[in-house]
């Protein structure tokens, strides 16, 4: 008798985990483009997961130059991400970042290290 509760149990929670992933949880595809001249180096992170997961670490991006990711998307099927970049050059470093941008599928977000860096 328990097995059958057990099972019945199972069986009916397993059509909540893929409408768990219909509504959210899919593959979101962002392009980063660095919008300036100057070579950068980028970290990406999709916020969107739990524990948030570096999906681009330490990228070096040239100058106008497309980087393609896959970041989850939310119930909404929009992705969260946040984003860090430095400059290369050393003697005189920049930096930029955001929080929290929320892009759709197909989308392109556009990084640049314009400011001086906190210390």
């Amino acid at each position: 008798m328990r097995l059958n509760i057990r099972t019945a149990i199972i069986l009916s929670s397993i059509p909540l985990l893929f409408a768990g992933v219909a509504l959210g949880g899919e593959g979101i595809q962002v392009k980063i483009t660095n919008d300036g001249t100057e070579d950068i180096v980028v970290t990406v992170y999709d916020l969107n997961t739990r524990p948030q997961r570096v999906v681009l670490e330490n990228a070096r991006i040239n100058g106008f130059t497309s980087v393609p990711i896959n970041v989850i998307g939310d119930s909404t099927g929009r992705a969260t991400i946040s984003w860090t970049a430095t400059s290369i050059d050393r003697n005189s470093p920049e930096c930029g970042h955001d929080e929290g941008v929320e892009l759709g599928d197909s989308s392109s977000l556009r990084v640049h290290a314009d400011s001086s860096c906190s210390t």
